[in-house]
């Protein structure tokens, strides 16, 4: 990245100003405007997030505010109510108090007198989802938003749940805030109230996992914030993107398809980072763009800024397996529209094991498959940070305990642009019970690399809202859609889908074991083909280079620990993927603050006992500042049976080594079609 010292305007900070909302609670936030603003207004740009702006977002949030302020923007970053500095507790997500907070900071920023009283809002992840909220909501002042690695739909394309099932990321994110939202304010700014503000929240922000759980189809519980119910709310233009490492790409194409106000989507080879320090890169000038937006959106620039592709998106070329990669080779395209004229989608038939190519007959008996456990022990994590490596390696393992359809080493290069479908005529022997189909990208010399994938709880293949059992030996006809991607296939590599009924620890695995027929002769893989023609090639984009002000100085007093290890005892047949982030110790200079957070997932079995399924979470957050020390531990326990999930919880929370809080959480909630 390259560091930018020199801004058209001087810029100056406010480290912590307090922001009053309807019910006289107030929010931390902090503020990066123009010197100039005093005596001629800028537009305003909010981000409005819950991961405390003070220390643990004040590196990154140093290199993008302070950019834009520069440009000429009033940028200001908030927490959360009950997260960071700010007053009140944090229950949820996106609850309604969170969206009506988020228009009454709005309002303030538009009221100020160095603010000209239009309005963006800009985020990546909760900070997308809010904002891309708050578009649908329409308040008066909010003129356009910028999202990254967000979703339109809270039930079948986040965190929780996919196609139905139960993803593990659901207990990993609820044990983040859980040790998050346990987390104190800094006494330096709101005083001798830290305490009982800190066991406030302490004491009610509750066990967020037992409400997701509670909530295993798509219900009005959902239905709160997903702007696909009806996309016209959106009300001012939208910039979107995210990247094919992350867990978000396929709400950029949704996007593009059914908003009607002016848009622009991005999708890059990056995991769940802004674009401007995207990881794999290549990243781009991602603030740059923004400022574009912003100029036309907030200023009335006419700048072009909407002329070329709707859509662009970075074309991968084939790789080894990795579980990182530094970059991703391939090359920006744009498409003029989305769904794109030179994306067509071609239907290939299955047949023994085989994938037929396009009108070609095939003839197959029945194929069954019954999964082991240790399919999806190779799966990474749904959502990829990068770091530590959380990239799917070499699929060959787990297409040892796969239904797997190769076609034959291809003649020409294929590449495709967006979601693949399979097709399916199958039975199960179980009335629950999942399917996993993946994509993968097969060298000469074998090597898999997974390019993207599906689930599917069969108990939903009619419906996320009224799930019905299945029952054994009966036929369906089933599609499970697969995360959208763009890959490129090279002559001589193979196109190999794969088949499993767990994906263990990538998603919760149903009750029992499950026996998957298939026929081949009435299924199909459905490709989106892109075409090669020089009619599909538009002008490459130029993004420029990363840039960005210098980031908030910061020094590591302790180093962090990034573990990722799949293990397996052949005494006892248990096995375990266990995980470690630790970001050691980090010093913040100007704050004279300390801050260490650790976490460890530990995801286990044994055998095939669906039974011995556990996950297992721990957090530690550390905050000192001379003889002031503060820290938190919360463990997260979830198990299941056939009939139910045992959830178990573990807060504690320490002063010194004296333990001033403690609680237990214990839980039994019915398994609902899952």
């Amino acid at each position: 990245m390259r560091i930018v010292t020199s801004l058209p305007h001087e810029v100056k900070e406010e480290e912590h100003v307090w922001i009053p909302v309807r019910d006289g609670t107030r929010l931390a936030a902090r503020i990066w405007r123009p010197v100039s603003s005093d005596t001629e207004p800028v537009p305003g740009i909010l981000e409005f997030i819950p991961y405390r702006k003070r220390d643990l977002t004040a590196r990154r949030d140093s290199i993008h505010h302070p950019y834009m302020a520069g440009h000429g923007y009033a940028c200001v970053r908030a927490d959360l109510r009950g997260s960071g500095d700010s007053e009140g507790v944090l229950a949820d997500e996106y609850l309604e108090q969170e969206l009506e907070d988020a228009e009454d900071v709005l309002a303030w920023l538009a009221e100020q007198p160095w603010c000209t009283g239009r309005t963006g809002m800009m985020g990546i992840s909760w900070g997308g989802f809010n904002a891309l909220q708050l578009a649908a909501r329409r308040p008066p002042s909010l003129s356009a938003v910028a999202i990254v690695s967000f979703s339109d739909d809270r039930y079948s394309d986040d965190v929780h749940y996919m196609g139905g099932c139960l993803l593990s990321d659901n207990l990993s994110w609820a044990s983040t805030m859980f040790a998050y939202n346990s987390s104190p304010p800094d006494p330096a700014i709101v005083g001798d109230r830290w305490r009982e503000m800190w066991h406030e929240r302490l004491a009610k922000s509750g066990l967020w996992l037992e409400k997701w759980l509670y909530h295993q189809r798509r219900d009005e519980y959902w239905k709160h914030g997903s702007v696909c119910e009806d996309y016209n709310d959106v009300g001012c233009p939208v910039l979107a993107a995210s990247g094919w490492a992350d867990g978000y790409s396929n709400a950029v194409f949704r996007l593009m398809r059914h908003l009607r106000v002016p848009r622009k989507g991005l999708v890059g080879p990056w995991s769940h980072k802004y674009p401007h320090i995207g990881q794999p890169g290549p990243a781009i000038g991602f603030l740059q763009e923004l400022v574009r937006w912003w100029d036309r959106w907030l200023k009335d620039i006419n700048n072009g800024v909407l002329d070329g592709p709707v859509l662009y998106t970075w074309m991968q070329e084939s790789v080894p397996p990795s579980t990182s990669y530094t970059e991703r080779p391939g090359r920006w395209v744009g498409e003029p529209r989305w769904p794109s004229p030179n994306v067509k989608t071609v239907r290939y038939p299955l047949g023994q094991h085989v994938i037929g190519a396009p009108g070609q007959e095939t003839a197959s008996r029945p194929l069954t498959v019954e999964s082991p456990l240790s399919v999806g022990k190779f799966a990474g994590k749904w959502c990829s940070y990068n770091a530590p490596p959380d990239l799917p390696y070499d699929q060959r393992e787990e297409d040892g305990g796969s239904m797997v359809f190769d076609t034959e080493p291809l003649e020409e290069r294929c590449e495709i642009l967006g979601a693949p479908v399979v097709e399916l005529t199958l039975e199960v022997n179980r009335p629950v019970a999942l399917v996993a189909a993946r994509l993968s990208d097969v060298s000469p010399d074998g090597r898999a690399t997974r390019v993207t994938y599906g689930l599917l709880n069969l108990t939903h293949r009619n419906s996320h809202e009224d799930p019905e059992l299945l029952r054994p030996g009966q036929q369906y006809r089933v599609q499970i859609q697969l995360n959208g991607v763009a890959q490129a296939f090279p002559v001589g590599n193979r196109i190999r889908l794969s088949l499993s009924t767990s994906y263990w620890p990538l998603a919760w695995p149903p009750p029992e074991p499950v026996r998957l027929t298939v026929h081949p002769e009435s299924s199909a893989l459905i490709l989106p083909v892109r075409s090669r023609q020089p009619s599909a090639e538009l002008p490459t984009p130029v993004f420029g280079e990363p840039e960005g002000t210098p980031p908030l100085s910061t020094e590591q007093l302790i180093p962090g620990e990034q573990r990722w290890v799949v293990s397996r005892d052949l005494a006892d047949y248990s096995s375990a993927l266990e995980v470690v982030k630790d970001l050691g110790v980090v010093r913040f200079e100007e704050i004279d603050l300390d801050v260490g957070r650790r976490a460890y997932e530990r995801y286990s079995w044994v055998d095939d006992d669906f039974q011995s399924v556990r996950g297992n979470i721990e957090w530690t957050m550390r905050f000192t500042r001379g003889d002031w020390t503060v820290r938190t531990v919360s463990r997260t326990t979830l198990t299941s049976t056939p009939t139910d999930f045992h959830l178990h919880a573990e807060l504690d929370a320490y002063e010194g080594e004296e333990r001033v809080y403690s609680r237990n959480w214990s839980r039994v909630i019915p398994r609902d079609h899952v």
